[in-house]
Protein backbone atom coordinates (compact mmCIF):
# COMPACT_ATOMS: atom_id res chain seq x y z
CA UNK A 1 0.00 0.00 0.00
CA UNK A 2 2.81 2.43 0.84
CA UNK A 3 4.02 2.30 -2.77
CA UNK A 4 0.80 4.06 -3.82
CA UNK A 5 0.93 6.76 -1.13
CA UNK A 6 2.83 9.36 -3.21
CA UNK A 7 0.40 9.00 -6.13
CA UNK A 8 -2.62 9.05 -3.85
CA UNK A 9 -1.33 12.12 -2.02
CA UNK A 10 -0.57 13.90 -5.28
CA UNK A 11 -3.98 13.12 -6.72
CA UNK A 12 -5.71 14.33 -3.57
CA UNK A 13 -3.71 17.57 -3.58
CA UNK A 14 -4.54 18.18 -7.25
CA UNK A 15 -8.23 17.62 -6.56
CA UNK A 16 -8.15 19.81 -3.44
CA UNK A 17 -6.37 22.67 -5.22
CA UNK A 18 -8.73 22.45 -8.19
CA UNK A 19 -11.83 22.52 -5.97
CA UNK A 20 -10.44 25.38 -3.86
CA UNK A 21 -9.67 27.46 -6.95
CA UNK A 22 -13.16 26.82 -8.32
CA UNK A 23 -14.97 27.55 -5.04
CA UNK A 24 -12.86 30.53 -3.95
CA UNK A 25 -12.23 32.19 -7.33
CA UNK A 26 -14.74 30.67 -9.72
CA UNK A 27 -11.87 29.62 -12.00
CA UNK A 28 -11.09 26.26 -13.56
CA UNK A 29 -7.68 24.86 -12.62
CA UNK A 30 -6.46 24.47 -16.18
CA UNK A 31 -2.75 25.11 -16.20
CA UNK A 32 -2.66 26.43 -19.77
CA UNK A 33 -5.32 29.03 -18.91
CA UNK A 34 -3.60 29.98 -15.66
CA UNK A 35 -0.23 30.41 -17.35
CA UNK A 36 -1.88 32.27 -20.23
CA UNK A 37 -3.59 34.72 -17.86
CA UNK A 38 -0.36 35.13 -15.91
CA UNK A 39 1.52 35.98 -19.12
CA UNK A 40 -1.18 38.56 -19.95
CA UNK A 41 -0.91 40.12 -16.50
CA UNK A 42 -4.47 39.13 -15.53
CA UNK A 43 -5.15 38.01 -11.95
CA UNK A 44 -1.47 38.16 -11.08
CA UNK A 45 -1.78 37.26 -7.40
CA UNK A 46 -3.93 34.16 -7.82
CA UNK A 47 -2.27 32.89 -10.97
CA UNK A 48 1.25 33.47 -9.65
CA UNK A 49 0.40 31.71 -6.38
CA UNK A 50 -0.93 28.71 -8.30
CA UNK A 51 2.15 28.49 -10.56
CA UNK A 52 4.52 28.91 -7.59
CA UNK A 53 2.65 26.09 -5.85
CA UNK A 54 3.29 23.89 -8.88
CA UNK A 55 6.97 24.75 -8.83
CA UNK A 56 7.29 24.18 -5.08
CA UNK A 57 5.41 20.87 -5.22
CA UNK A 58 8.49 18.79 -5.99
CA UNK A 59 10.26 20.27 -2.96
CA UNK A 60 7.30 19.33 -0.77
CA UNK A 61 7.53 15.80 -2.21
CA UNK A 62 11.23 15.67 -1.34
CA UNK A 63 10.53 16.67 2.27
CA UNK A 64 7.51 14.37 2.71
CA UNK A 65 9.03 11.24 1.17
CA UNK A 66 12.73 11.85 1.85
CA UNK A 67 13.82 11.46 -1.77
CA UNK A 68 12.93 11.98 -5.39
CA UNK A 69 10.80 9.53 -7.35
CA UNK A 70 12.66 7.37 -9.82
CA UNK A 71 12.12 8.75 -13.31
CA UNK A 72 13.89 7.65 -16.46
CA UNK A 73 13.57 9.74 -19.60
CA UNK A 74 15.08 8.05 -22.63
CA UNK A 75 14.21 10.73 -25.21
CA UNK A 76 16.71 13.41 -26.17
CA UNK A 77 16.25 17.14 -25.57
CA UNK A 78 15.18 17.97 -29.15
CA UNK A 79 12.25 15.52 -28.94
CA UNK A 80 11.30 16.75 -25.46
CA UNK A 81 11.27 20.38 -26.65
CA UNK A 82 9.19 19.58 -29.75
CA UNK A 83 6.77 17.52 -27.64
CA UNK A 84 6.40 20.37 -25.15
CA UNK A 85 5.67 22.87 -27.92
CA UNK A 86 3.10 20.52 -29.46
CA UNK A 87 1.39 20.07 -26.09
CA UNK A 88 1.29 23.84 -25.57
CA UNK A 89 -0.11 24.41 -29.06
CA UNK A 90 -2.67 21.65 -28.63
CA UNK A 91 -3.84 22.90 -25.26
CA UNK A 92 -4.46 26.39 -26.66
CA UNK A 93 -6.14 24.96 -29.76
CA UNK A 94 -8.31 22.66 -27.61
CA UNK A 95 -9.34 25.48 -25.26
CA UNK A 96 -7.68 23.81 -22.32
CA UNK A 97 -5.27 21.18 -21.16
CA UNK A 98 -5.63 17.78 -19.57
CA UNK A 99 -5.81 19.22 -16.08
CA UNK A 100 -8.65 21.62 -16.87
CA UNK A 101 -10.66 19.21 -18.98
CA UNK A 102 -9.82 16.03 -17.10
CA UNK A 103 -10.02 17.14 -13.49
CA UNK A 104 -12.77 19.75 -13.40
CA UNK A 105 -14.33 19.53 -16.84
CA UNK A 106 -15.30 15.89 -16.38
CA UNK A 107 -16.46 16.56 -12.82
CA UNK A 108 -18.80 19.26 -14.16
CA UNK A 109 -19.94 16.92 -16.98
CA UNK A 110 -18.85 19.48 -19.55
CA UNK A 111 -19.57 18.10 -23.06
CA UNK A 112 -16.50 19.91 -24.44
CA UNK A 113 -14.32 18.32 -21.75
CA UNK A 114 -15.75 14.85 -22.36
CA UNK A 115 -14.85 15.16 -26.05
CA UNK A 116 -11.42 16.62 -25.21
CA UNK A 117 -10.53 13.84 -22.75
CA UNK A 118 -11.73 11.17 -25.18
CA UNK A 119 -9.54 12.78 -27.83
CA UNK A 120 -6.50 12.92 -25.49
CA UNK A 121 -6.89 9.27 -24.57
CA UNK A 122 -7.48 8.13 -28.14
CA UNK A 123 -4.46 10.07 -29.40
CA UNK A 124 -2.34 8.56 -26.62
CA UNK A 125 -3.42 5.01 -27.43
CA UNK A 126 -2.80 5.56 -31.15
CA UNK A 127 0.62 7.13 -30.52
CA UNK A 128 1.75 4.30 -28.22
CA UNK A 129 0.46 1.68 -30.65
CA UNK A 130 2.26 3.28 -33.58
CA UNK A 131 5.51 3.89 -31.69
CA UNK A 132 5.60 0.35 -30.34
CA UNK A 133 5.01 -0.93 -33.86
CA UNK A 134 7.89 1.17 -35.20
CA UNK A 135 10.21 0.06 -32.39
CA UNK A 136 9.66 -3.66 -32.99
Amino acid sequence: MSQYLPSLTGGMLIGLSAVMLLLLNGRIAGISGIVGRLAQGVGLTTNLAFVLGLLLGPLAYLVMFDGWPEVEITAGWPLIIVAGLLVGFGSRMGSGCTSGHGVLGLARLSPRSIVAVATFLTAGVVAVTLLRGLGS
